[in-house]
Parts: structure tokens; C-alpha cells; sequence
């Protein structure tokens, strides 16, 4: 399975969130204007916010309206309770998730609607 170049750029985005910070998972999207947003899990004792969502997050706070692509990168890089949730919310049905390793390999990639 092979990503294009603006896939890999989010890998890229995805992995080194995660590694300067340590946490379990990165991710990265893309919007329609092709700007880039990339987030790590967080977790506090007061507030919980995956990597994804984080994506979500920024990238619809900054007037995205709809997503290109995603990326979740992680050891498990298994999207958690809410993610696939928030990224239909502003993605819609047909946006690709890219799932990697820590390396940046993929490990699977699906279409939310699906």
C-alpha cells in the first residue's frame, strides 16, 4: 500500500507531534485548502483529547470545512471512541484514514464511509 507524496508530508506531521511529546498516538489531516493541522494524544487528569480529535479540533477552530485526508500513526494505531465520529463530522463519509506504525508504515487504510 502506498501513500502519495501529500500523505507521506502528514505522516511526517503525524510522527514527529507524537515523538515530542511521547504520546501514544500522533495524527495529522489535511484540509480542502491543503493547510495542515497535527495533534498527539492528550492526556490529562482533567481533559482527554485523542490525537485525531485534536486534528479535528484545530483544523475546524481555523474554518476548515471539510478534510482531504488523515492520518492516525501510533504502536496500536487503532482510532478510539469519538474519532471516527469527529472526523465524519467535518470530513463527511469518504475521507481516507491512513493508519501507520511508529515507523510511518502502513498498516491499513479505509474510507470512513465505509
Amino acid at each position: 500500500m502506498e501513500l502519495s507524496p501529500e500523505d507521506r508530508k502528514l505522516v511526517t506531521l503525524a510522527r514527529a507531534t507524537r515523538a515530542r511529546t511521547g504520546a501514544r498516538q500522533g495524527a495529522a489531516v489535511r484540509d480542502q485548502d491543503g493547510r495542515t493541522y497535527a495533534a498527539a494524544t492528550l492526556d490529562l487528569p482533567s481533559l482527554r483529547v485523542s490525537a485525531l480529535q485534536g486534528c479535528v479540533v484545530m483544523a475546524a477552530a481555523s474554518g476548515a470545512t471539510g478534510l482531504e485526508a488523515a492520518v492516525l500513526l501510533g504502536e496500536d494505531p487503532t482510532p478510539g471512541e469519538g474519532d471516527r465520529e469527529a472526523l465524519r463530522d467535518l470530513a463527511g463519509a469518504d475521507v481516507p484514514l491512513h493508519r501507520t506504525d511508529l515507523r510511518g508504515a502502513p498498516v491499513e487504510r479505509g474510507v470512513e464511509g465505509e
